[in-house]
């Protein structure tokens, strides 16, 4: 990595598809309302939803903990795929021929959708088909990826077996899915967020949802103390905030990968790329305002557990030099993705016991089709009671007990982390430079700290709020990261990412801590 590449690492990352659109000023609740739904969530999926249940007559409230559409819906790669890894032939395997069937017919009517409703809308978010490849420099892969043509060819999509892709990368073999798509999801998402305030919907930022009471409607508490009635609740809060039903922290897991956007001196050769093999790199082009840049993705880890999050982007940098002439990387980002025990998302009822509350989470990296597929699915469950892909996406489908091996194995790890975290020993140790996070042993107990360029400390309580594991620092994001169920945090506590709805406790003597470090030293 050279000098200047370095330097970059002194900003905050930045996703482009946020800095390249303008930011929302939606108002915040600050009365109490009655609405038919509340969507809580303003990433694609709570905007998708709102938008179609709207044209159903229904009248609809967003509430977003933050800004809408700057959580993983803004530092995505924004591919428009239903090639989603090697999932048709694992689904025909561990589920049935015919789940395998609604999920592709599903991912398929996604890319119609989101191409019909940009076109029909006219919004400018630089939507084009482009191929989409998997591929694999390993043998053992090789027989995986013509069972996986041989496969989505059976349910009716466009895949074909290569040898060859258009790129200088001598490959063992590759599945290509023809008419699959990318564009700006930010440009096409505020787009559809102004369509749903026009045709009537209620957007509120800096609200977030902190609990659900059921008393014949719902009631949903915001952390304003503000209360939302409604009849029906989508929760679309990427992790589910909401924990007295439905053992979803027990169902899911949180992993999050990084993106890199180059400009290069060689043109891109078009289409969307992922290899088969781990850790997993992709590949996609998008022209910008500056020409155009190459978004290079992947190096995933869980959640607040792996090595020095920095070092994953110098992975990605030392890619893109081995394949291209890196001329400038005026961008980074990261994001984080839901992962259900297998692979295959929970869209439908919260459980089967809750008719009126319904969840969309565990998009595993791919959530602009699945988005979209929430949308449709969820729409029709509510307007109609059923859909045609509603049995593969049931959150309580029978075939999840098939992966009792991943769930345990998953819990295992939750459990582990949470005992590491508890009895670790602490260095105390309070060397610490401007620009770094640590976590020390100061004034008696387990404490997060962070030293700013300016010189002032900044102390938290590392134990997460949501169920009490202990955080970690995550260098590349400046943030305390949960390496149990995902929950992060900013240096001085603010929440970034749920399920936790409770900041970190801030309000240390930071004047008594540098005594403390004085008469240490």
């Amino acid at each position: 990595m050279s000098l200047d590449e370095r330097k970059n690492f002194i900003k905050p990352p930045e996703s482009y598809w946020i800095a390249s659109t303008p930011t929302t000023d939606y108002p915040t609740l600050t009365e109490d309302i009655k609405t038919d739904i509340v969507i809580v969530g303003g990433g694609m999926s709570g905007i998708s939803c709102a938008y179609m249940l709207l044209k159903e007559g229904v009248k609809v409230a967003i509430l977003e903990a933050d800004r809408i559409l700057q959580g993983t819906t803004g530092h995505t790669t924004a591919k428009i795929t239903s090639q989603h890894g090697l999932i048709y032939n694992k689904i025909k395997s561990k589920m049935s021929m015919e789940f395998a069937k609604q999920y592709a017919d599903a991912n398929e009517s996604a890319i119609r959708l989101i191409e019909k409703m940009q076109r029909e809308l006219h919004i400018d978010c630089d939507f084009m088909h482009q191929p989409s490849y998997v591929f694999t420099r390993q043998d053992e892969y090789v027989q995986k990826i013509k069972d996986e043509v041989e496969t989505a060819s059976s349910l009716g999509i466009k895949a074909s077996y290569v040898e060859e892709i258009p790129f200088d990368i001598p490959i063992k073999a590759a599945v290509r899915f023809e008419n699959q798509a990318q564009f700006h999801p930010r440009k096409y998402l505020l787009a559809l967020a102004k369509e749903v305030v026009n045709q009537g919907g209620s957007i509120y930022e800096h609200t977030r949802a902190i609990d659900i009471e059921e008393n014949g409607a719902y009631v949903i508490t915001t952390n304003q103390g503000k209360r939302v009635t409604a009849e029906k609740v989508i929760i679309a809060s990427h992790y589910p905030f909401y924990n007295k039903h439905g053992m979803y922290f027990a169902r899911l897991y949180t992993e999050r990968s990084y993106s890199i956007a180059i400009k290069a001196k060689e043109k891109y050769p078009g289409g969307m790329y992922i290899t088969a093999e781990e850790p997993a790199k992709s590949l996609r082009s998008q022209m910008s305002d500056d020409g155009e840049l190459i978004i290079i993705g992947g190096e995933h880890h869980k959640t607040g557990q792996g090595k020095d999050t920095t070092s994953h982007y110098e992975a990605l940098i030392a890619f893109a030099h081995d394949h291209f002439t890196v001329e400038d990387i005026p961008y980074r980002w990261s994001t984080q993705d839901c992962m259900t025990l297998d692979d295959v998302p929970y869209i439908g009822h919260y459980t089967a016991d809750t008719p009126n509350l319904y969840i969309a989470t565990g998009y595993k990296k791919w959530g602009m089709t699945t988005s979209t597929v929430s949308a449709m699915l969820l729409s029709d469950l509510i307007i109609r009671g059923k859909s045609p892909y509603q049995d593969v996406y049931n959150p309580s489908r029978k075939t999840i007990g098939a992966s009792a091996k991943e769930f345990v194995k998953e819990n295992i790890n939750v459990a582990k982390e949470l005992i590491k975290g508890k009895f670790t020993p602490i260095p105390k140790d309070f060397d610490i430079k401007p620009g770094e996070g640590k976590v020390i042993n100061g004034l008696g107990e387990r404490t997060g700290a962070f030293r700013d360029e300016q010189g002032v400390l900044h102390l938290v309580n590392t134990t997460c709020t949501h169920m009490g594991c202990e955080l970690q620092w995550n260098s590349a994001e400046r943030s305390w990261d949960c390496p149990c169920h995902g929950s992060r945090f900013t240096y001085d506590g603010k929440i970034i990412d749920g399920p936790a709805v409770m900041p970190l406790e801030y309000n240390r003597d930071v004047n008594i801590f540098e005594k403390l470090i004085k008469d240490d030293f």
